[in-house]
């Protein structure tokens, strides 16, 4: 898959970050001189669309690639795809317990589930069905 990609450095309007209104409001720990910070939008804009179908905006430093940031934007499908196959594949909602170490029992062996078959899955000398 392709696509365009652009990056512009933006000042986000709207609601007032918690640390910062701290900082309004006279908190002397915290120093704010008014505006917000900088934020970086990532649009793409793919060839055959007639305008930008998505944006993303990103704290990451001003000085990160274009290309590292498409990764991590697109990365979203990734983590979807693994929350997916732990909750139904691996059995991650299938905890009816009450306690928390019965449920942090479960959340760590569905997650060493998954770290299993996701390394057996990686690795370039795994036995494949004939």
């Amino acid at each position: 898959m392709r696509s365009r990609f652009a990056t512009t450095a933006v000042r986000p309007a709207g609601k007032v970050p918690a640390r910062l209104a701290r900082a309004a409001a006279g908190d002397a720990d915290v120093a704010w001189d008014g505006v917000l910070p900088v934020f970086t939008l990532l649009t793409e804009w793919p060839a055959e669309a007639e305008e930008p179908t998505d944006h993303w905006l990103t704290n990451l430093p001003p000085d990160t690639r274009v290309a590292e940031v498409v990764r991590l934007a697109k990365m979203r499908w990734r983590v979807e795809h693994d929350y997916r196959e732990l909750k139904h594949g691996l059995g991650l909602d299938h905890y009816e317990g009450r306690t928390w170490r019965g449920w942090h029992h479960h959340v760590t062996l569905v997650t060493a589930a998954h770290a299993f078959l996701t390394l057996h899955r990686t690795d370039p000398k795994a036995l494949t069905p004939a």
